[in-house]
């Protein structure tokens, strides 16, 4: 891989990261502080990571100097698809038997199967929406 590739990818990295924090703070606060439906909170964390995201993937991740209209609908597009993918992850996940367990890791830190599954429908929208920027959105970006 080369450096600037490299490069590249840990900053995807440091962005993603902020990004996570930031999305399931607001999923976690929306939920558990003011009781808005999981789904509706869901939507909002995404919402505020996607502003978040297009602002420094474009300026300091890919350093895209591209048409921002363009960029701005094809990183919409990609967002929608990579949150339907996060979102099916989510919901089967929540469905299935897994999504009724609760996972103690002290008496007082308790996270339920719904909160699992939110980290590994994350975890799915983190890599897919990497690949679809890369390729698609920031594509003349590219090294």
């Amino acid at each position: 891989m080369k450096r600037d590739s490299l490069l590249q990818l840990v900053k995807y990295g440091v962005v993603g990261c902020l990004n996570t924090a930031l999305t399931l703070g607001i999923i976690f606060v929306c939920k558990s502080f003011f009781g808005v439906d999981e789904y509706l909170s869901n939507a909002l964390g995404y919402v505020a990571g996607f502003v978040n995201s297009f602002l420094w993937n474009r300026r300091w991740v890919f350093r895209s100097d591209g048409r921002l209209r363009r960029e701005a609908a094809l990183f919409l597009c990609g967002f929608a698809v990579c949150y339907c993918v996060q979102f099916a992850v989510v919901w089967v996940l929540s469905r299935s038997p897994f999504g009724d367990m609760e996972y103690a890791f002290t008496d007082r830190i308790v996270l339920s199967g719904y909160g699992i599954a939110t980290l590994i429908g994350n975890v799915a929208y983190t890599l897919s929406n990497f690949i679809f920027n890369k390729v698609v959105t920031f594509g003349s970006a590219r090294d």
